[in-house]
């Protein structure tokens, strides 16, 4: 599996909840939304430093 594929997948179920979250729960929701983009783009970055490794 691609190295960085996993957090990226994971950031973008940790967004995705923290939206739904975001009229119950505003804090918690921008804490969520906040943590899940930042594995969005970890998970990104690993990804395009390893791209070339896969070929």
């Amino acid at each position: 599996m691609r190295e960085g594929l996993i957090p990226a997948v994971l950031g973008t179920a940790v967004t995705a909840s923290g939206a739904v979250l975001r009229n119950k729960f505003p804090m918690v929701a921008a804490a969520a939304v906040g943590f899940g983009l930042a594995h969005v783009v970890l998970g990104a970055i690993d990804l395009v430093e390893h791209r070339k490794s896969m070929f």
